[in-house]
């Protein structure tokens, strides 16, 4: 008889229409596939059955997260084979429902579902959030918000090191340090604003308070820092204390709709605007600018995807929806800098850091496959398989130029003046 993994193999290959790219081992240890790279290893029938009532990304996501599937070997070698068949079907490659019009591929599937076990959908693990319409409500936000940052203080140290910083770093070189290039991302921010001593910085989605503080240790400023996660305003306002800086930062648990104490000098937006969805984003654009001082800067740092031909067949990627982002919602660069134009705004800059988001990934990849056992006891088992899988995943998007980065720099440009308050050449912030 036939092991395991060669008729599971066979199975998929008639089923998708092309080879199977790497190698599998099956729960009773047989393998099959090209030798020498990543091995899959489907530990048991559930696994299958969790791909086959589920197929594709999300059926994949609940196996690997509920540990019936894993992989040894390089997990970024195995998730770039992996994406060929799963998120980038080429056009020789068949649709599943071109596929099973075929009798040898219904053969194919009926062989699978055999194999699968009892014909049962498998619960999803705990780890997933129960999916919704992408509602962006005050409250909706904060319960998408509380999911993925209130995972626990001392997992996001582990994984990001000891400057907190939860977004892109600008490198100086790929060997430099973590620390240093975050260090250089929050002082390229605090520069493209131009701050000085004695203004006010509203910091929108300030996470564990390392922009406010450096802002204001290195900058002078006064600094309100906003955020929806009760851990992190925990968290920052202790780091604030430790610093010395309570006369200077303030940190609070609440959404930048609600902030009513401007006018701001400067507005800076780093990693949030992710979470605004697309239905908000004009009006997150307008509130902002409603904060602003006349001339006074945006700087909103946002990840972007890449636009299609038709926008209405866009859709959102399962994955990070059910286990990272819920409601979280990208954009393309030219829809953000549109909207942000529509809300009044002079758009002065755009700065592109999609390969410095693939450097910083790898090392907070790195952060935690170096104490992961201290990672599953910090969270869970799968809470950590979801964020090793999220952010190897997220790399190799950046280094492929499936998404991208970027910084945009606005002006609130007073009329009938229309003086920007920016210099004559570009990029020299000040």
């Amino acid at each position: 008889m036939q092991d395991a993994a060669s008729r599971l193999k066979s199975l998929v290959e008639q089923l998708l229409g092309v080879p199977l790219p790497l190698r599998i081992r099956a729960w009773d240890g047989s393998e099959a596939g090209p030798p020498g790279g990543p091995t899959f290893v489907v530990r048991n029938r559930r696994a299958l059955r969790r791909l086959l009532w589920k197929p594709g990304e999300l059926g994949l996501a609940r196996a690997w997260v509920s540990g019936d599937l894993r992989v040894e070997g390089d997990l970024y070698a195995a998730l770039d084979l992996v994406s060929d068949l799963v998120w980038e079907r080429g056009e020789d490659a068949r649709g599943l429902a071109e596929a099973l019009r075929d009798p040898a591929v219904r053969a194919a599937a009926r062989g699978l579902l055999l194999m699968a076990g009892p014909p049962l959908p498998p619960a999803p693990p705990r780890e997933e959030v129960r999916r919704r319409r992408h509602l962006h409500t005050k409250r909706s936000d904060r319960r998408a918000i509380s999911h993925h940052y209130d995972v626990g203080n001392d997992f996001y140290e582990l994984v990001l090191g000891p400057s907190m910083v939860y977004s892109c770093a600008y490198w100086p070189t790929p060997d430099a340090t973590l620390e240093d290039a975050q260090r250089d991302k929050l002082e390229l921010v605090c520069q493209k604003l131009a701050l000085t001593p004695g203004q006010r910085l509203l910091d929108v989605g300030c996470g564990w308070g390392s922009m406010a503080i450096h802002a204001a240790r290195e900058h002078g400023v006064s600094v309100v820092g906003v955020t929806l996660s009760q851990e992190q305003a925990a968290y920052a306002r202790k780091r604030v204390a430790d610093e010395g800086l309570t006369d200077r930062v303030e940190i609070r648990v609440q959404d930048y709709r609600d902030v009513s104490d401007g006018p701001y000098d400067a507005i800076s937006s780093i990693g949030m605007a992710e979470h605004v969805g697309a239905e908000r984003y004009l009006e997150y654009a307008e509130v902002l600018g409603r904060l602003l001082e006349p001339g006074g800067r945006l700087l909103n740092h946002q990840i972007g995807r890449r636009p299609q031909r038709d926008e209405s067949t866009y859709a959102v990627d399962e994955f990070i929806d059910a286990y990272v982002f819920p409601d979280g919602e990208l954009a393309p660069l030219g829809t953000t800098v549109t909207q942000l134009e529509t809300a009044g705004f002079e758009v002065r800059d755009v700065e592109a850091l999609r390969e410095h988001y693939g450097l910083t990934l790898r090392q907070w990849v790195a952060n935690l496959e170096a104490q992961w056992p201290l990672a599953v006891r910090l969270t869970s088992p799968g809470r950590a398989r979801v964020w090793r899988l999220y952010m190897a995943a997220s790399a190799l998007a950046f280094e492929g130029n499936r998404i991208g980065v970027n910084q945009v720099l606005a002006v609130k440009t007073p009329e009938p003046s229309g003086t920007s308050g920016m210099p004559l050449r570009a990029r020299t912030w000040n």
